[in-house]
């Protein structure tokens, strides 16, 4: 039995804070201001001016690809192209790998202002396949050696760009599936345990995860449903197969479907394929790209909703968003559901028709306020592109919140650093002031919500008596530092189930041949 004490942030209906916390064989027995004599035996720990509150919950990931670049090269905090081809200098000249992997670039952090193409990747690994994938997940640029061995395969698909190396749409998931393969089970098992250890350092104790890009036989949707059930330190993930055929989660006996990839109902802003109402606003000008018609998306939601399973679909433009939203429309009026926690993803520019429809259709949102400010994709880059009119309409989180629609936020990883931290700050701080949102509401954003979003909020995502004891002590009170210093805070220490975090590094079918008897939530 352990006592808190301290600032006791409960995140319960009225935001309470309280005073103590008692927990007991992984549950939480009492919250109040006074504490009773029962308790009084209870090893005590003394908060002072620090905070406890619910572990965080990361609703939007992609899980396996997160683990494999996270054991790869991170290129995102370069200032300059010359720095990131010595750091692939330098990566290629150590790795034993026949295939490498780098991630992060974007050609509007590094002085350059362009991405780094094929020509100058060959200068530094000119012997190994190699896969830069952009910052936003959605491209790539390719090595000669990676092109060669690709060839016929992808000459014939839109975004196929040989001459600078450049890979976009179904071009880059040929790649991405390519790279994927070519990942050993064990390789990519170890580099999700290494994974769940860095998630859990930034207080993380649940994430969202979409899967499914590329492996045969969607063998990576099920290997993240047997990682989930595997882990026994209590972080908990909920597994969203990618995929528009309702039998790729029934099959696996998973209650959710969606995601990106072969859920994404359009691209991004930085490949210029977020599917827009207006034409982008500078040279290349287009409206991007809707990947799939209407009814393509309406008989997807049908189906998934007449299967009883939750959905949840991405879309980044302001066309994809009134996509998704009249699908799942569609799909609830076919088979109304009371309950039904559809979500759509992202949600960067809606429209004031499809928050009309989420807020009278309950549809939630898990979006990213990590891009907001963000430096790999800044202000100043997307107003050049959208024009000054639609960069105020960006991720508007208090319009959501004030149509009383459930936001829950998640990292988008590898696309961003998961960072909890960081997205209560952009929140609170947005770069439209009329859009940012209290802490109190920030916080509920990366807990309760997210819990919320996935049904789990009966068991976790508040302090409060019964509740399983998910907790994480940050470094001072998010409720009453100045504003302008919650980007300082620092996670201290996370307990799952009343316990310190503990690694889940562990002989790797030892843990499989757990997680493929065990009876645990995925």
């Amino acid at each position: 039995m352990r006592c808190f004490c301290g600032n006791i942030l409960s995140v319960n209906e009225k935001n309470q804070v309280f005073r103590y916390l008692v927990e007991e064989n992984g549950i939480i027995e009492y919250v109040g201001n006074e504490l009773p004599e029962r308790y009084a035996a209870a090893e005590r720990i003394e908060l002072g001016d620090k905070a406890l509150l619910p572990s965080f919950v990361d609703t939007h990931q992609h899980f396996a690809s997160f683990s494999t670049f996270h054991a790869g090269l991170n290129v995102m905090d370069a200032k300059s192209n010359a720095e990131i081809l010595e750091m692939i200098r330098d990566f290629a000249r150590k790795s034993p790998a026949k295939t490498l992997i780098a991630f992060g670039a974007s050609p509007y952090s590094v002085k350059e202002k362009r991405l780094v193409s094929r020509e100058e990747l060959d200068t530094v690994c000119p012997d190994k396949e190699l896969m830069v994938v952009k910052y936003d997940g959605h491209a790539c640029i390719t090595n000669s050696k990676l092109l060669e061995k690709m060839g016929k395969k992808v000459e014939s698909l839109r975004g196929y760009h040989p001459d600078t190396g450049e890979m976009n749409q179904e071009a880059f998931f040929r790649f991405s599936d390519y790279i994927t393969n070519s990942l050993s089970i064990p390789e990519l098992y170890r580099n999700m345990q290494t994974a769940v250890d860095f998630l859990a350092s930034r207080g993380i104790g649940c994430v969202h995860t979409v899967s499914g890009v590329g492996f045969v036989g969607n063998l990576d949707i099920t290997m993240e449903k047997i990682f989930a059930k595997s882990l026994k330190n209590g972080f908990q993930l909920r597994v969203f197969p990618q995929s528009m055929n309702v039998r790729a989660a029934t099959s696996r006996k998973l209650p959710r479907i969606g995601g990106c990839f072969a859920c994404a109902l359009d691209g991004c802003f930085g490949s210029h394929d977020a599917a827009l109402k207006e034409p982008y606003a500078d040279a290349l000008g287009g409206e991007g790209v809707l990947y799939y018609d209407d009814q393509k998306v309406t008989d997807f939601c049908k189906a998934a909703n007449r299967a009883g399973l939750q959905i949840e679909l991405h879309a980044i433009g302001d066309k994809a968003f009134d996509q998704a939203c009249r699908g799942l429309k569609a799909a609830l009026e076919d088979d109304p559901r009371a309950d039904h926690r559809h979500g759509i993803i992202h949600d960067c520019l809606p429209t004031e028709e499809g928050i009309q429809i989420c807020r009278d259709y309950h549809i939630q949102m898990p979006v990213q306020s990590a891009f907001i400010g963000w430096e790999q994709e800044p202000d100043a880059y997307l107003e050049t592109i959208l024009g000054p009119e639609r960069l105020q309409r960006l991720n508007p989180i208090r319009t959501f919140r004030d149509n009383g629609i459930m936001v829950s936020f998640g990292s988008d990883a590898p696309c961003t650093t998961p960072d909890p931290i960081a997205w209560i700050d952009r929140a609170v701080n947005h770069t439209n002031p009329a859009q940012a949102v209290s802490v109190e509401d920030a916080v509920r954003m990366c807990t309760y919500n997210g819990c919320y979003a996935c049904f789990d909020e009966k068991e976790r995502g508040s302090l409060e008596p019964g509740k399983i004891a998910d907790m994480v002590i940050l470094s001072a009170n998010p409720y009453t530092v100045p504003k302008q210093n919650l980007g300082r805070l620092r996670v201290e220490r996370l307990y799952l189930s009343g316990m310190p975090y503990e690694s889940c590094r562990e002989n790797v079918m030892k843990a499989a041949l757990r997680g493929l008897t065990s009876h645990a939530k995925a």
